[in-house]
């Protein structure tokens, strides 16, 4: 199957609950987007390219700004890369590290919420592009993230096309998804970046998956 389009509004039944799970470190043990970069460039580019990065990182130690630090990273490892070849190999990592990258415990919560009609959505900071392969796989009905830019050449410039996809970033995407009234029947998450949309939720689940594969 595809991965659910942002473009699209996601269609819910009548009574339908929505779930939503954060994904980096609550349906994965780590960071996603970090680990596919490291994983597309090697180590050694990796080491060449915090280097590079490293302005950037003093800046973050000042303004705590992930979204300009994601935005440098991106540029530094990924600008160029066309999107049918990062759809290639978004796939190609989420194919290789999802037995050693999915919490276990989370994925039977997931999978339990699909066996009871739920819209699951998953609400993250890493970039829709790079989270999809792995949403399709898990048969997710929504994917809400931080969209990258692709210039008229259909690459990427490193540029993101919407706010940093946490705090409340993540409660206006999904309210912009799924309408104002919104009230989530459970949600998931391990970071402060999840606070407000785990209070939007009738049943908060914060940093309850600890499992390892």
């Amino acid at each position: 199957m595809t991965a659910p389009s942002r473009q699209t509004a996601p269609a819910l039944s009548p009574g339908q609950p929505v779930v939503a799970f954060d994904f980096d470190g609550t349906l994965t043990i780590r960071d996603s987007y970090n680990a596919f970069l490291k994983w597309r460039v090697g180590p050694g580019g990796w080491a060449l390219g915090l280097v590079k990065l490293a302005p950037a990182l003093a800046g973050y130690a000042g303004d705590r700004d992930r979204g300009r630090l994601k935005a440098a990273a991106t540029r530094e490892f990924l600008a160029g890369v066309t999107r049918s070849e990062l759809a290639e190999l978004a796939t190609r990592f989420a194919d290789e590290v999802w037995p050693r990258f999915m919490r276990p415990d989370a994925l039977k919560v997931w999978n339990d919420w699909g066996a009871r009609g739920a819209h699951r959505v998953i609400v993250t900071a890493s970039p829709e592009e790079t989270v999809a392969p792995f949403a399709a796989r898990l048969g997710a009905e929504g994917l809400l993230g931080t969209p990258l830019t692709f210039g008229s050449d259909d690459r990427v410039t490193g540029d993101f096309s919407g706010p940093n996809c946490r705090a409340e970033e993540k409660v206006r995407r999904l309210r912009a998804a799924y309408g104002e009234d919104l009230t989530l029947a459970a949600a998931y998450g391990d970071t402060s970046g999840d606070t407000e949309m785990l209070a939007i939720a009738g049943e908060a689940g914060f940093r309850v998956f600890k499992g390892r594969p």
